[in-house]
């Protein structure tokens, strides 16, 4: 009687392997990544992947979508609640306390490249599992700092061969001045509440300014008309906005005035950013890379008041914004001159301290050290295109010679083992 195969284990729905021809574009990345921020004085941080469930539901607000809706939360056998991450400045912010990095010399410039998870609905570019670039300036309330933020944003899009984005922009203000805002688009929507999608229905209750970020067509057009928070900007707000402005004309970044942009984050005060590809230039109409101004979540977490501002953007859909525009990006790895070829057991034996010299010299070698046959190694090589083969059997593993094999005119010839990395390293020059 024949067994049962056995079932085949899947991927978690909205997780995703990263597969070893993928890799390139992500080290390509991060290396453009890190030229840029540390240029301009930001230090790598990695936070952990579980967090006290409490942090997100002070910093991105129990009615956000993320913590209504899509936060991964598990309770300990101890009787903790814990939280799967699902954005990364609420981490750094409760990193900076615990580790008294307030007592640095400000600002405090950190940047992220880490996984985040929202049970979300999976689609092109949107993953439960993903990864998010994050960069965050703590201690500095200047409009230099927004100005700043976005110039890297801008910049570093640019340096990933990414053109064709515009810079959406908006000041959502800060408690002083949002009441007056608040309670304006709550009259406004009241009156026209029929015309709502039910989430929105339920935001008008609990937080209205999130009808404006709705992405239902007929929410869409509600908002047309509704009240826009520039009209409502306290004479310090209106200042801070126009600085920033100021700012991003003399550095001839192009933006547009969305007055309706609020970002998802209950966090976010005076200036907030969006990078949204033009129609022009690609098919996908998604969000690239978001953030703004974060002036209170400090003093939510506990700390005393500090002013900060930030930006993420998802890694998959900068891949998937690279493939469309067809940027190249490198191979990984080093491309080989040389293939060592090894029939029988002794040389096998004596193939590996061999090639780990070839390694240590500093010149690029390949082997596959399960094969036997030499056609099939031979094979390899020419694949490769590697100048120089080298052929290890029983009789030189017995004599401690190698043969030396040019794959271009297939001549042969026998050195002593102890020679060959300077005659490779010779060869090579010439």
């Amino acid at each position: 009687m024949s067994k049962m195969k056995a079932k085949q284990i899947q991927s978690v729905r909205g997780m995703h392997d990263i597969l070893p021809e993928e890799q390139k574009y992500w080290r390509y990345i991060q290396k453009k990544v890190e030229n840029l921020l540390e240029y301009y004085g930001f230090e790598r941080i990695s936070t952990p992947v579980l967090e006290p469930t409490d942090l997100f539901n002070r910093s991105v607000g129990e009615t956000s979508d993320i913590v209504s809706k899509e936060i991964y939360t598990l309770k300990t056998k101890g009787g903790d609640m814990l939280a799967l991450r699902p954005e990364g400045t609420a981490p750094v912010v409760r990193a900076y306390l615990e580790n008294g990095m307030n007592v640095r010399p400000h600002p405090v410039k950190l940047y992220y490249i880490d996984p985040m998870f929202r049970h979300d609905e999976p689609q092109a570019g949107r993953y439960r599992q993903f990864y998010q670039l994050g960069l965050e300036t703590i201690g500095d309330g200047s409009e230099a700092v927004d100005a700043e933020m976005i110039f890297i944003a801008y910049k570093l899009l640019d340096s990933l061969g990414l053109d064709g984005y515009d810079v959406h922009i908006n000041s959502i203000g800060d408690q002083n001045c949002r009441p007056a805002y608040i309670k304006a688009l709550k009259d406004y929507f009241r009156n026209r509440s029929k015309k709502l999608c039910n989430n929105c229905k339920n935001r008008l209750k609990e937080n209205v300014l999130r009808i404006l970020d709705c992405k239902e067509e007929g929410c869409k057009e509600t908002v047309k008309e509704a009240p826009q928070m520039m009209d409502f900007l306290d004479e310090a707000c209106r200042l801070h906005f126009k600085h920033v402005l100021e700012f991003l004309d003399e550095a001839k970044i192009p933006y547009i005035l969305n007055p309706y942009l609020v970002r998802g984050l209950d966090y976010y005060t005076r200036t907030v950013f969006e990078l949204i590809p033009n129609t022009e230039n690609t098919s996908q109409q998604s969000t690239l890379l978001a953030g703004g101004r974060y002036d209170r979540l400090i003093e939510q977490l506990g700390g005393v008041k500090t002013p900060a501002a930030g930006w993420a953007m998802g890694m998959e859909r900068i891949i998937i914004a690279m493939k469309e525009k067809n940027v190249h990006v490198p191979e990984l790895g080093m491309k080989p001159k040389v293939f060592l070829v090894q029939l029988g057991e002794a040389p096998k034996r004596k193939a590996l301290p061999l090639f780990e010299s070839f390694r240590k010299a500093g010149i690029e070698a390949k082997s596959s050290f399960g094969r036997d046959s030499i056609k099939s190694q031979l094979r390899i090589a020419h694949r490769l295109g590697v100048r120089f083969a080298l052929i290890f059997g029983q009789k030189e593993a017995l004599d401690d010679t190698i043969i030396l094999r040019e794959m271009d005119t297939g001549v042969q010839e026998t050195i002593l083992l102890e020679r060959i990395i300077d005659e490779v390293k010779k060869r090579l020059k010439a």
